[in-house]
């Protein structure tokens, strides 16, 4: 259950009222994410979240902010993705007045200190070189840059260039905010225990925005016409990962819910058949998954794992096989109810937790026309056929378009990944 309301100054808040738990969360979410960015400018948008906690009026540093939000042991903390960026709070229900209080003194009244500036270019090139040594990372932003292409911001991961992060100014960081964070391009979510009564007294009384449009758009998505289907990062690594994937849907396709079920059936669980096949019956790897990533214009369906470099050659091949076998015959009525008692019983005790309700509810109202409920979710769920799965894999699964992100040491071995992909 949830309630939409428009403040005076257009700014949404989504109200979903909880009695059961004794938790609140109150999210923001803002349309300034990395695919907002020009090319000079990578990273501008996950450097601002972090200086969006350096001090504002009320709260002056990142040490009283912090002190003010573990002085009541609430959580806090912000994420950049490619089409938002968010912030949250975390508190029991008689303390949330003190995440409205820090929440709105963040987001309106953060004057980005030239010398916290300087600081925290540390911070993040220090973040910048933990993805760079951390393949479990960097491979999943690899696979999109093959897949998006680098000449498009979808195609660029969010932490941005060395050579940006050295330079940025106080003034940029300004003007970003003020082409972006204005109140028809953000949604307050408040979830848990409060009366929507409460949740738009405290919105009304702590988030006015000034009255500003948002002044900057991104860059529709197109897939490249023709694609590199490679991408292999050479490195000294005691196991190799990968992504082997295609091209998927964008939010709100009409099957998108299809989609989702196809990559549980794969590899959404330890019953899955890449599990079951490829760790379970061969031991080629430790973990495997199976996933979709949606955005508002393109999305992608991938499987990730880690493998034993002596054996990269057999889990690809063994991978792709999966991938041709359920283009191939019709999958029984009892395999896909079990995709769909898993899929929705994972959504149900995730939305357990005020955060996860609030961040359902938030993304929907931000990046879609309409916020569908659990009810609408779930049917649309329940209304997928076997029919439904061998359709969309044979449209989606096209081996033609199959494409693979490598890291590991091999050096001058493109020709032999490249055959693999058929």
């Amino acid at each position: 259950m949830f309630q939409q309301h428009s403040l005076p100054n257009n700014l949404r808040l989504i109200t979903s009222q909880n009695t059961g738990t004794k938790a609140v969360t109150l999210l923001i979410l803002t349309g300034a994410g990395s695919r907002n960015e020009k090319d000079e400018e990578r990273g501008i948008s996950h450097f601002l979240e972090h200086m969006f906690f350096k001090g504002g009026a009320r709260y002056k540093n990142a040490k009283e902010v912090a002190e003010t939000i573990d002085g009541v042991g609430g959580d806090f903390n912000a994420f950049t993705g490619k089409e938002y960026a968010g912030y949250y709070v975390k508190v029991s229900a008689e303390q949330v007045e003190t995440s409205f209080n820090v929440l709105s003194d963040m987001l309106l009244n953060s004057i980005f200190s030239p010398h916290e500036i300087e600081k925290e270019r540390g911070v993040i090139l220090e973040e910048f070189n933990m993805y760079e040594d951390t393949p479990i990372y960097k491979i999943g932003w690899d696979f999109e840059e093959l897949l998006f292409g680098s000449d498009h911001p979808m195609g660029r991961d969010e932490i941005g260039t060395k050579e940006f992060i050295a330079k940025v100014t106080q003034q940029e960081f300004q003007d970003y905010k003020s082409a972006l964070y204005t109140p028809e391009n953000t949604v307050i979510i408040a979830s848990g225990n409060i009366s929507p009564e409460k949740s738009l007294e405290l919105a009304k009384q702590y988030f006015q925005f000034p009255a500003a449009k948002r002044t900057r758009h991104h860059i529709d998505f197109a897939w490249p016409k023709n694609p590199e289907r490679l991408h292999l990062r050479n490195k000294k690594t005691e196991q190799a990962h990968l992504v082997v994937g295609y091209p998927g849907l964008p939010m709100a396709h009409k099957d998108e819910h299809v989609l989702n079920l196809l990559a549980v059936i794969l590899g959404g669980n330890m019953s899955s058949r890449m599990f079951l096949n490829i760790r379970e019956a061969h031991g080629l790897c430790y973990s495997i998954s199976t996933t979709t990533d949606r955005y508002t214009d393109c999305g992608v369906i991938s499987t990730h794992a880690g493998v034993d470099i002596a054996r990269v050659e057999k889990a690809i091949t063994a991978i792709r096989q999966e991938y041709e076998k359920i283009t191939a015959e019709k999958i029984s009525d009892e395999e896909l109810q079990k995709a769909k008692n898993f899929l929705k019983g994972k959504i149900t005790l995730r939305m357990e937790d005020s955060e996860e309700v609030a961040s359902f509810l938030g993304t929907q109202a931000l990046l879609l026309p309409e916020i569908k409920t659990l009810k609408q979710l779930f049917a649309k769920i329940d209304a997928v056929s076997a029919d439904d799965i061998l359709r969309v894999s044979r449209a989606i699964l096209i081996p033609e378009k199959l494409s693979l992100a490598l890291i590991g040491p091999f050096e001058g071995k493109e020709e032999e990944f490249r055959k693999l992909l058929g």
